[in-house]
């Protein structure tokens, strides 16, 4: 499985089958660039060895049960970023 991130409120993981994930990719050194527009960058402040890019416009539902491990936690500033980025990515604010 790749790397996932998941947030949300636990009774509402807890309660389903499945997740909606985001789409989150690991730079390796050499291969580092910055977060675009709709991408939220994780490092080692929410537990990941690399940097890891996550498109805040790319999502997925998959089965909890064929997550893997988990690599770490999304600190609460970065969680409110990809909220925002959530909206902006997906253009809900002008629905």
């Amino acid at each position: 499985m790749k790397a996932w991130d998941i947030f949300s409120c636990q009774a509402r993981i807890d309660a389903k089958p499945e997740v909606v994930v985001l789409g989150c990719r690991t730079m390796r050194p050499g291969n580092e660039r910055g977060a675009r527009a709709t991408e939220v960058l994780l490092d080692d402040a929410d537990g990941l060895e690399l940097k890891t890019l996550c498109r805040c416009d790319l999502l997925f539902t998959v089965e909890k049960a064929k997550l893997g491990r988990r690599r770490g936690a999304v600190t609460p500033a970065r969680q409110r970023e990809i909220g925002r980025k959530l909206i902006q990515g997906l253009a809900l604010a002008g629905m």
